[in-house]
């Protein structure tokens, strides 16, 4: 139900995994809003459902509804775009980038809670979905709307520490002894 039980969850050999965890949340320069959206919208992207358990029972504390439901919607618009503009920009046809998407992203444009912080958990989700089309455009974004290198860095940080954690959780478990 918490932070300290992902923490607690994890395999020795991920000890750098686990103080990462605490201190990339402890120590934040994140607003509440920013840090918990970001940590939320990346359990999510994960994909792990011990993580997104675990994380969003702990977001929920500090996010209001609102944001709870905007960190959700940044998760599922990204995993639809992150999707998309890889795959576009890996082709390696510059062409294709100016092609109308035909994709449905009105939540980008009314995400509830302010621009920056849906802007800075879509470049999050994009960071651990691995599309750098999606995290060019985001970083801009972020940058336009004020938000300093080092904010974005955190961004990136929290993304990175919760993947290493869902991919190291998923990992045991699989790893376990069936039970019969």
């Amino acid at each position: 139900m918490s932070v300290d039980a992902l923490k607690n969850a994890l395999p020795a050999y991920a000890k750098d995994t686990k103080l990462n965890l605490g201190s990339v949340i402890t120590t934040s320069q994140l607003t509440e809003q920013q840090l918990w959206g970001t940590v939320l919208a990346c359990a999510l992207a994960t994909r792990s459902s011990q993580v997104i358990r675990e994380l969003s029972e702990e977001a929920a504390d500090y996010l209001s509804a609102e944001a709870f439901e905007a960190a959700k919607a940044a998760a599922s618009i990204m995993a639809m775009n992150n999707v998309y503009y890889r795959a576009t920009h890996l082709i390696g046809d510059e062409s294709y980038s100016t092609l109308p998407a035909r994709l449905r992203m009105t939540v980008i444009g009314k995400p509830g809670v302010e621009k920056a912080d849906f802007e800075l958990w879509c470049l999050a989700v994009s960071a651990v979905n691995g599309c750098g089309r999606c995290l060019e455009s985001h970083e801009k974004t972020l940058r336009q709307e004020g938000l300093s290198r080092e904010q974005i860095q955190e961004a990136l940080r929290i993304a990175a520490v919760i993947n290493a954690a869902a991919a190291t959780l998923d990992a045991e478990a699989a790893l376990a002894p069936a039970t019969v």
